[in-house]
């Protein structure tokens, strides 16, 4: 991943998280890392506990944010969330996999709140 996609990156989950918590969404943790990989943001929504991908692109030359969201890193994702839950030892009987796509573009940006994406 190049400087640029990191900063973008940054920034997109900046504005997911800012983006969840102005729809009534409480942030648990954010980039959380564990053995394979990284949990983008942990979100209480309601009775809900929420794991969700983050993804930004710049423009739709490759199609949208959702469509990064390849069943190997759906799997990648649903296996990071157990290792989290079974570390903090957090029971929640409704859990679900969101994805929040940030499109950023020079004509403004644009969110997509994906809920039980994967």
């Amino acid at each position: 991943m190049t400087h640029v996609n990191q900063i973008v990156g940054a920034y997109g989950e900046c504005l997911a998280a800012r983006y969840a918590a102005g729809h009534g969404m409480t942030l648990v943790a954010r980039n959380w890392r564990g053995a394979s990989g990284e949990l983008d943001l942990i979100l209480r929504d309601g009775p809900d506990l929420a794991f969700c991908e983050v993804k930004t692109r710049r423009s739709l030359r490759y199609g949208l944010p959702v469509e990064a969201i390849v069943p190997a890193k759906a799997r990648r994702i649903r296996r990071l969330a157990a290792e989290w839950l079974a570390l903090t030892g957090t029971f929640h009987r409704d859990i679900r996999f969101d994805v929040l796509s940030v499109l950023a573009t020079r004509d403004g940006i644009a969110i997509e709140h994906r809920r039980d994406a994967f």
